[in-house]
C-alpha cells in the first residue's frame, strides 16, 4: 500500500482570491474504508484504477468503477472504500468563496460519482500540485490554488455521462450568437426544444443558453471597440441589437462602463471616430 499527502493552510489573503488548495494526496493499494464522516470543504477523489463503491447518506451503495470521480462536498455525510483488491487514488481539497460559482456553471455537479472517459489528464494536473507542494516556497499555495482552477475544468471535460451533443450545439451557438434570434429560434436551429438547449449549454459549462450567447455577443462587441471605427449604432448591430440605445444600457450594466468608455480606454486601432477621442483633463 502506498500512501502520500500534504496540506495547505491558506491565509485571509489566499482565501480572497475566491479557491484555496487544502491539501493533495496520491494513495494506491487496499486503503481503509473512508467514513461515515462530514467536511467542511470541498474534495475531488480521481480513482485512476481498481472498483469500490460510495454510500448514500440512506445506505443505499453506488458502484465506483475507474476512471471516475467522487465528489465530497461540504457539510455532506460519505462513506466509500474501494473493492478487496484496492484502487489508485488522487485527491485534492479546496475551499473559498469561488466553488458557489463553479457550482452553478456545473463543474462542481451535485452526483457523488461522476464517471470519466479518461483520468489521465486530472492525475498531471494533480501530481503537478503535488510536485508544488513537495517544493514548498512562498508562493506553493497560490501555485497550487490555481492548479485546482485547471482541475475542475479537466474533470468537466472529461465527463462520461454527459451526451456528445453537447460540443457541436455550443459551436452553433457561438457561431450563430450575433443574429438577431431569440432562444426559442436559436433551439430550433440546432433541432431542440428550449429546455432540452439549456440542459445540453449546462451541461457544457455554462449557466444557460441566454448567458452565453450574451457573453460571445459582448465578448465580439468590446473586440469591434476596441479594433474598428465602427459607431456603436453599427457594433450594436453588428452583434445582434437593432436598438443602440438597449444595447448601450445593456453593455454598460455587464461591462461596468458605456461603449464610449471602454472604446477610449481600450482602442488599439488608428484614430477614434470622431467625438469618441479619450478625454482631456
Amino acid at each position: 500500500m502506498e500512501r502520500w499527502w500534504h496540506y495547505l493552510t491558506p491565509g485571509p489573503a489566499q482565501l480572497g482570491t475566491g479557491l484555496a488548495c487544502l491539501g493533495v494526496g496520491l494513495q494506491r493499494g487496499r486503503l481503509p474504508v473512508v467514513g461515515p464522516r462530514v467536511l467542511d470543504h470541498w474534495v475531488a477523489v480521481v480513482v485512476g484504477s481498481g472498483r469500490g463503491w460510495y454510500a448514500l447518506p440512506g445506505g443505499r451503495r453506488l458502484p465506483v468503477a475507474a476512471p471516475a470521480v467522487l465528489w465530497l462536498r461540504p457539510g455532506v455525510p460519505h462513506h466509500y472504500g474501494p473493492d478487496g483488491d484496492g484502487w489508485a487514488e488522487s485527491f485534492v481539497d479546496f475551499t473559498g468563496a469561488g466553488t458557489a460559482g463553479y457550482a452553478e456553471l456545473g463543474l462542481l455537479p451535485e452526483a457523488e460519482v461522476v464517471p470519466l472517459d479518461s483520468a489521465e489528464a486530472a492525475q498531471r494536473v494533480i501530481a503537478r500540485i503535488a510536485a508544488i507542494c513537495r517544493r514548498g516556497g512562498p508562493t506553493a499555495g497560490t501555485e497550487a490554488s490555481v492548479a485546482v482552477h485547471e482541475l475542475l475544468v479537466e474533470l468537466h471535460r472529461q465527463r462520461a455521462d454527459l451526451g456528445p451533443e453537447g460540443a457541436p450545439v455550443m459551436e452553433v451557438l457561438r457561431r450563430d450568437a450575433c443574429l438577431p434570434l431569440s432562444v426559442s429560434e436559436h433551439a430550433r436551429r440546432v433541432g431542440m426544444g428550449v429546455e432540452e438547449l439549456r440542459r445540453a449549454v449546462r451541461a457544457q459549462g455554462a449557466t444557460s443558453p441566454k448567458e452565453y450567447l450574451l457573453t460571445v455577443r459582448l465578448n465580439e462587441a468590446k473586440h469591434l471597440l476596441a479594433a474598428s471605427e465602427l459607431p456603436v449604432s453599427a457594433v450594436a448591430r453588428r452583434v445582434g441589437y437593432q436598438d443602440p440605445a438597449y444595447f448601450t444600457r445593456l453593455f454598460t450594466r455587464r461591462v461596468g462602463v458605456a461603449p464610449t468608455v471602454f472604446r477610449q480606454r481600450e482602442y488599439r486601432g488608428g484614430a477614434l471616430p470622431v467625438g469618441e477621442g479619450p478625454e482631456q483633463g
